[in-house]
């Protein structure tokens, strides 16, 4: 009996240590049908969402957390295999036996167990719908004349959670591709420039999808005063900023 209300207690004092790592993070928390879903901002494109007991990593990466103190994954999205949204090591540490990993192609190498959805894939996983839609540049280019993300290689992800769609853009510009995305309740899109949307671009992005909610994300030093000044007459759309530089 004294063992076991010593590891009673050693789980309780893991757990507060838990929640107390997680609470240096933004946290919103939205009402769905089934329950609350909290979002909590880790770092740039790094998400982490929890709708009841099921935890949603999106592109851990260990520069923006410790991923030995986070929850582990029922569900992990990666969009691309870029080292600021692809990280083996900070995925390693979240796995479990029955965690699901939906990639993009180009993250398979370095990820042998992920389901990997291509451009317009749809799957379902822990309980959820996932949808992979295109993500890439049409302007911004390297010098070579090259996208920084070519069509094809990277995901954004549709992720219905309860009566929310969530667009989780991924690395990318306004593609026409996102005239086909429809109902969409929360978006996150990139501001990272030169590599991702300009504000003039984000907002066009806002007009053509008419979330409810729209976190810019992954917004490097983008001046997010203009685009907030672009979409102050968007009154159908709360603009959210949080800790996702």
């Amino acid at each position: 009996m004294k063992r076991k209300i010593m590891f009673i207690l050693a789980f309780a004092a893991i757990s507060i240590a838990a929640d107390n790592y997680m609470q240096k993070f933004e946290t919103d928390t939205i009402i769905t049908k089934s329950g609350s879903l909290e979002m909590t901002f880790i770092g740039h494109g790094t998400l982490l969402f929890k709708i009841n007991k099921t935890i949603i990593h999106i592109d851990p990466v260990s520069w923006y957390a410790d991923y030995s103190k986070m929850p582990k994954a029922d569900l992990i999205l990666i969009t691309h295999h870029h080292g600021d949204h692809l990280d083996k090591s900070a995925a390693a540490k979240i796995i479990k036996k029955d965690t699901k990993i939906i990639c993009s192609a180009s993250c398979k190498e370095k990820l042998e167990q992920c389901i990997v959805l291509k451009n317009g894939d749809s799957a379902d996983a822990a309980g959820f719908k996932i949808e992979a839609v295109p993500a890439y540049n049409i302007v911004h280019k390297r010098d070579d004349g090259s996208p920084f993300h070519p069509k094809g290689i990277g995901n954004g992800y549709v992720l219905t959670i309860d009566d929310q769609r969530i667009y989780i853009g991924g690395d990318t510009e306004v593609v026409p591709e996102m005239k086909n995305l429809k109902d969409i309740d929360i978006a996150f899109l990139p501001v990272n420039l030169p590599y991702t949307m300009t504000p003039a671009m984000a907002a066009s992005a806002v007009h053509m999808l008419n979330p409810k909610i729209f976190y810019p994300y992954h917004f490097g030093e983008t001046n997010l005063d203009e685009l907030v000044n672009l979409l102050k007459d968007k009154k159908d759309c709360e603009i959210r900023i949080r800790k996702l530089k």
